[in-house]
């Protein structure tokens, strides 16, 4: 109805000769016939497919599936397979969702920076990619071994992470503490 309005207010305003069909002013009772019938709209059929590598698996809520990985924050890793294999690092950040671990100066690659001013230069910045966490061991820096993670419980009823190979209990108060002061 307020486009009918708008429409006569429009056409109100045009200096045309009333004989003219678009001179004529339409009544507020204008309706459009009912004989008229619109085609029903059916869906689109043909679904644009992504590529399965550019997919993350979703649970029914939409939200991407977070995978349990044997490394976190603050462990010390030695790196199994790829460019940088047998080379020993810290976990500094997690990806869930790919189970991927960016490891302090490892895996670096140039990214190409433009200049944000006109005046400014660009520049070529080493930034750490990220390496999937099957291609690291948890890594003992007291008897230079590495090994797989074991989970089991103490006495006190807590479940820690320990190194299956030399026994050392990975997960304790002390490295929590340390390795948030050293993220802060």
């Amino acid at each position: 109805m307020a486009s009918i309005a708008a429409l006569q207010s429009s056409m109100a305003s045009l200096s045309i000769s009333p004989s003219s069909f678009l001179g004529n002013r339409l009544s507020p009772s204008f309706s459009f016939p009912t004989s008229i019938k619109f085609a029903e709209i059916k869906p689109c059929t043909v679904v644009m497919r992504i590529k399965r590598w550019e997919r993350k698996k979703c649970k029914p809520n939409s939200l991407p599936i977070l995978h349990k990985m044997h490394v976190k924050i603050g462990d010390t890793v030695k790196i199994i397979s790829g460019r940088e294999k047998g080379k020993i690092g810290e976990v500094t950040e997690l990806f869930k969702h790919n189970s991927t671990v960016i490891v302090k100066d490892m895996n670096l690659k140039t990214k190409h920076v433009k200049p944000a001013k006109e005046g400014d230069p660009g520049e070529i910045r080493k930034i750490e990619a990220p390496i999937h966490s099957s291609n690291m061991m948890l890594y003992s820096t007291e008897q230079k071994v590495a090994s797989r993670v074991g989970h089991k419980f103490l006495k006190d009823g807590t479940k820690v992470r320990y190194l299956i190979k030399t026994g050392e209990i990975i997960d304790s108060v002390d490295n929590w503490k340390k390795a948030i002061k050293e993220r802060e």
